[in-house]
């Protein structure tokens, strides 16, 4: 295969800002066994300095290079882009469309596209009008991992994401809200850096909910320190997702999921052999819904059973990061 030059975020291996989408780019990369390079800069909100740095890198890398540029860059970066088009084999890596003016431009300067999910292609061709021959989806894939022993009442609750509104952890917190009566307690695990501002209302929310004792905010763990052993159910309220990573994560564990029926969760959730679902989906920004899935989770035997056995048979189709790698390595230009 051609050499692969991949220009990734600088904070890629940060341990405090984990997320999907730098360990995708970790894992193709290795996969791909490509040449890394570091942009350093605020992506996808850079300094001048920061597309300077941008442009530097690229302009010492050869004539006719494969280059993968993870989306956050080359979204906020079209200049650049535009300006290397023309002597360099430019691959834009989207994890998540921000439908700007510029990441548009940044497409237009780009020899093909490669998604994270099926949902995130076609909303490229009907939204963006960009070549279905140019775009190519790469799953992420996930390691295999033990069966999580789960508990007969279902009471442990995890949600794995950065606190940021887009995650929609005050619509967990309301929903939450409603069954006090019940038994349950809830881990959120995720970087409480993001948006200090919201971190602090959604502590507001909890005390004024009278829930302190049973939601902890855990903060940034390392994917292999999430606690997903300890868990009963995975909960995942987002706003908005391209693919959905945890939703895989808690199915190779054979945990079912409740979560958001938006972007492409649907296609990371999928179903078992024969048919049924790994979990329930509800709409978005809807606390009565989430409340009325975590309630018939909580309540009834005969549904965790259900979502149990489904989970587990799900588990069985989940297909790993080699398999990520060799889809991503088909949409490169040989």
């Amino acid at each position: 295969m051609t050499s692969v030059h991949f220009v990734v975020p600088n904070d890629i291996d940060d341990p405090a800002t984990p997320s999907g989408g730098n360990t995708y780019d970790r894992r193709v990369c290795d996969g791909l066994r490509a040449h890394e390079h570091a942009a350093i800069g605020a992506w996808p909100h850079p300094t001048a300095p920061d597309l300077a740095g941008l442009d530097r890198v690229l302009a010492a890398l050869p004539d006719q290079a494969v280059v993968v540029v993870d989306g956050l860059i080359a979204s906020a970066a079209p200049a650049v882009l535009t300006a290397h088009a023309a002597r360099q084999r430019l691959i834009f890596l989207m994890h998540m469309p921000l439908d700007t003016p510029q990441e548009h431009q940044a497409l237009r300067a780009s020899a093909a596209v490669v998604t994270t999910s099926t949902w995130c292609r076609q909303l490229l061709i009907d939204v963006y009008a960009y070549s279905s021959d140019l775009i190519h989806v790469a799953e992420p894939g996930v390691d295999a991992a033990p069966i999580a022993p789960g508990s007969a009442g279902g009471s442990r609750l995890l949600c794995v994401a950065a606190l940021t509104p887009n995650k929609g952890h005050d619509v967990l917190v309301d929903a939450l809200a409603t069954m006090p009566d019940l038994e349950w307690t809830l881990q959120c695990v995720g970087s409480l850096d993001r948006d200090p501002a919201y971190v602090e209302a959604l502590r507001k929310q909890i005390r004024a909910a009278g829930l302190t004792d049973r939601i902890v905010l855990c903060g940034a763990r390392t994917r292999e320190d999430v606690g997903y052993g300890d868990a009963d159910l995975v909960v995942h309220a987002s706003r908005g997702e391209t693919f959905g990573m945890v939703v895989v994560e808690a199915l190779a564990r054979a945990i079912p999921v409740v979560a958001t029926e938006v972007g492409g969760v649907p296609e990371a959730l999928g179903r078992a052999p024969d048919g049924s679902l790994p979990g329930l989906l509800v709409p978005p920004d809807d606390p009565r819904s989430l409340a009325r899935a975590l309630r018939g989770w909580l309540e009834d035997d005969e549904v965790r059973d259900r979502l149990r056995v489904s989970a587990r048979a799900r588990r069985g189709t989940l297909t790993g990061w080699d398999v990520t790698v060799a889809r991503f390595a088909e949409a490169l230009p040989q």
